[in-house]
């Protein structure tokens, strides 16, 4: 596989054997367009507009240390293919410009200088109450724009599922798993260690992890986080949908919901979210907790660790609530 670099000579010629350049087309710039963690991604900006460049590797780029899934990009690429019909969801997204099957890349339509929404683990951040209408209401358009009968080929997305489910559903709960949670935030270990020895808890993450491997009804971006948001001059967008498959909503809306508690955003927000979803596509609540609270223990004990401010104290609020749910689901 060829490995993509910042190097324009490079990039200029691999980009014209793809004949992915126009005729007098030439680079004049590589940008790095933001704080992605999975891929190697790059603006390139050409004589003639701009544009970017995804490849996924057999690794994550931000710890190549981490395997992952080397055809990523191209369930990616599956999940714009599907959308692309659904103005009410490619207008939200950028728009698929070519896919280079071999070397797995993407060729994607530049959104332009945007943040993502990873500032709301800020402390004193909230999210506006239209920006959360709209990504709750994004959410259940996609849930409800496909059936799993209705696709030809579903994305099932294995590999990367398998890679999530090790992360949210394993890692976290391991005696030793070499990460020293001191680092984050000095006690933190200390409260993870009762976690990891509370067995009906294990049990509980074992079976909501097996739910999360089983084939669902619904198309999810699968990583539906402020990490996936973005604001832009054309207003609020999704992307990095590489995680996506078919499987239950309430995963999508309860990891959702799991960010904006551990962004401490107030209780009325989350309701208004969960209030909005609802009103658009059915919801079991139970499961949705369910999920919420495994991607809570997950990002405050595992590896995947979020910029949030909040201190031990709420933390440790934060996973008792969710144990509880756990347990009682």
């Amino acid at each position: 596989m060829q490995k993509l670099t910042t190097d324009l000579k490079e990039l200029e010629a691999y980009l014209q054997a793809q004949v992915w350049l126009k005729p007098g087309e030439s680079l004049e710039r590589a940008e790095k367009p933001g704080e992605g963690n999975m891929n190697f991604t790059l603006r390139l900006v050409t004589n003639q507009r701009s544009f970017i460049v995804k490849q996924s590797r057999a690794y994550v780029e931000k710890y190549p240390q981490v395997s992952a899934p080397r055809e990523r990009a191209l369930r990616e690429a599956e999940f714009y293919g599907l959308i692309a019909g659904k103005t009410q969801l490619a207008q939200k997204m950028p728009e698929l410009l070519a896919v280079d099957k071999v070397h797995c890349v993407l060729l994607l339509e530049d959104l332009g200088e945007g943040a993502d929404f990873t500032n709301l683990y800020k402390s004193g951040q909230q999210i506006e109450k239209a920006h959360l209408v709209d990504l709750m209401e994004f959410a259940a358009a996609l849930h409800n724009a496909f059936s799993v009968d209705e696709v030809a080929k579903p994305i099932t997305n294995r590999e990367m599922r398998a890679l999530n489910h090790e992360h949210m559903y394993v890692y976290p709960y391991l005696e030793e798993n070499g990460l020293d949670l001191d680092d984050v935030l000095p006690g933190l270990q200390e409260v993870a260690s009762a976690y990891k020895q509370d067995e009906p808890l294990k049990a509980k993450a074992r079976t909501l992890g097996e739910r999360y491997l089983a084939d669902g009804e619904k198309l999810l971006h699968g990583d539906y986080f402020p990490g996936s948001w973005l604001q832009t001059s054309q207003g609020l967008k999704v992307i990095d949908p590489e995680f996506c498959f078919f499987g239950p909503a309430e995963f999508e809306v309860g990891v959702c919901l799991a960010h904006l508690k551990m962004a401490d955003q107030p209780a009325e927000l989350i309701d208004l979210a969960r209030a909005t979803y609802r009103a658009k596509a059915p919801l079991n609540e139970a499961l949705c907790q369910a999920f919420m609270s495994g991607e809570i223990i997950r990002r405050i004990l595992g590896l995947a660790q979020l910029p949030l401010e909040i201190g031990l104290e709420k933390r440790i609020q934060l996973l008792s609530e969710a144990r509880q749910i756990l347990i009682r689901e």
